[in-house]
């Protein structure tokens, strides 16, 4: 079930990245396509299609398109503010403060990130950058195998520390609370009333993201959507692209534990099966030198799956996509880690700050064993939100920056305008671009043409 493999064979297998468009669709999900359609449309295709039609029909469509995904008749509505501090005062004494301390340490992580606008008066006048917050994001939470309240608090603090005005919740319906006055679970509610939001609607899929990128006569569009979701989910969101932004195209979650003889295999064998219960195509990969702690993490794999309530999804994870890998020493493991560029790295080493140093690629490294992914998923500080699919090579974890925009000022002073004027001019007859150059003149005292067709000054 936990297989081994050599560094050669797990770069064709386990650490070999699959591009987004390749990625394999099931025959059940093309024969729901089929029967949706009336013909087997590609994922993409089949996306295209949910997207047209709800920003011709709108909330018609909406309601259509949950009737026909979800098997609920909703029409689209806000959920009410009452409901909302409802569902909060219903969870838990425990759940409630587990949200709570969780939110307030994301906060404070957050807070500490540098968001300021900056001028300087070195160039001439006045140049800089003035930081602004977008007006209205949309999260998508996923709502499938599992609750998530989690990525609620990830996504919505980072937003509300960097000053965004309207944070719209988008989840789907669950069919297990279709007899309540709205089907989504109290516990995403409440970590809604915990974390601020502003908006929450019951609609999932690619119809979700088509309402948030183009609105209907319910729902008005945001400037940008974040969160993950279902391969529908992903492929609408790279479709919308352009109409609103987007955080990226996130795939399965993915660890590569580093591990050497003074791991705990215990502990290893957990911090695995833990990330392989998300989904069938979770990614959890060992790295290690140790064939002796190989051998004992799988041995502990073996132990605590039978203990695991969701012992079905983590056997298919683990043997699909993940395994243990020998490795020359601990230099090579980091190598593979950065060809490989996971989304979560957890260093469990002997020297966790002596590899950290050479780790280029990962969304996120977890520094020895009291650090475990785990604690990053819930509380630790970070979102957890993270680059996905190799991602971590050109990506960053979501954070404050992507919920702001950068307004370039230019502030120059006439004297400064005048001495670089005949520059930007010279580039611009490089480029053929006359009327440039001459803008460019006209404000020079070395102008030649005078706008009111007067030889200078005028």
């Amino acid at each position: 079930m936990f297989k081994q493999y050599d560094s050669q064979t797990a770069r064709q297998t386990i650490l070999k990245r699959t591009p987004p468009d390749e990625f394999p669709v099931s025959a059940r999900v093309m024969d729901n396509i089929e029967k949706l359609f009336g013909e087997r449309l590609t994922a993409e295709a089949a996306v295209t299609r949910i997207l047209k039609d709800v920003r011709t029909r709108g909330d018609s469509a909406l309601q259509d398109w949950t009737q026909r995904l979800d098997s609920l008749n909703l029409k689209p509505a806000p959920v009410s503010t009452a409901l909302i501090q409802s569902a909060l005062d219903s969870i838990s004494p425990a759940q409630r403060d587990a949200l709570e301390k969780a939110a307030a340490r994301v906060e404070a992580f957050h807070k500490k990130q540098p968001l300021t606008s900056w001028f300087t008066n070195e160039l001439g006048g006045t140049v800089g950058q003035i930081i602004r917050p977008i007006q209205r994001v949309g999260l998508y939470v996923p709502g499938g195998t599992a609750p998530l309240p989690s990525t609620v608090l990830m996504s919505a603090i980072p937003a509300k520390v960097a000053g965004v005005k309207e944070i719209v919740v988008i989840t789907p319906p669950n069919r297990e609370f279709a007899k309540s006055e709205v089907p989504i679970n109290p516990i995403i509610l409440a970590a809604c009333a915990v974390a601020g939001v502003d908006e929450v609607y019951a609609i999932g899929g690619a119809q979700a993201i088509a309402a948030l990128a183009y609105g209907t006569e319910t729902i008005r569009p945001v400037d940008k959507i974040f969160g993950p979701g279902n391969l529908f989910v992903t492929l609408a969101k790279r479709q919308v692209y352009g109409v609103v932004g987007i955080d990226g195209l996130a795939g399965p979650t993915e660890t590569v534990v580093i591990a050497d003889d003074s791991a705990n295999p215990s502990w290893v064998a957990a911090d695995l099966l833990a990330q392989a219960e998300h989904d069938l195509l979770a990614s959890a990969i060992l790295l290690t030198p140790s064939q002796t702690l190989i051998q004992k993490v799988q041995a502990e794999v073996a132990a605590q799956i039978e203990q695991r309530s969701r012992a079905d999804i983590i056997v298919a994870s683990l043997e699909n996509r993940g395994g243990a890998v020998l490795t020359r020493d601990l230099a090579e493991a980091v190598d593979l880690a950065n060809e490989y560029a996971p989304e979560h790295l957890a260093l469990s080493v002997t020297e966790p700050w002596r590899w950290a140093e050479k780790v280029n690629n990962a969304g996120g490294v977890f520094m020895g064993e009291h650090s475990f992914e785990v604690l990053g998923d819930y509380l630790a500080g970070p979102s957890h939100v993270m680059p996905t699919g190799g991602s971590a090579r050109f990506a960053s974890p979501l954070n404050v920056w992507d919920f702001v925009k950068i307004v370039s000022l230019v502030a120059l002073d006439d004297k400064t305008a005048q001495a670089v004027g005949p520059i930007a001019a010279t580039l611009a007859q490089s480029e053929g671009l006359d009327a440039h150059a001459n803008a460019a003149l006209l404000r020079s005292e070395t102008a030649s043409v005078c706008p009111h067709g007067d030889e200078p000054p005028c």
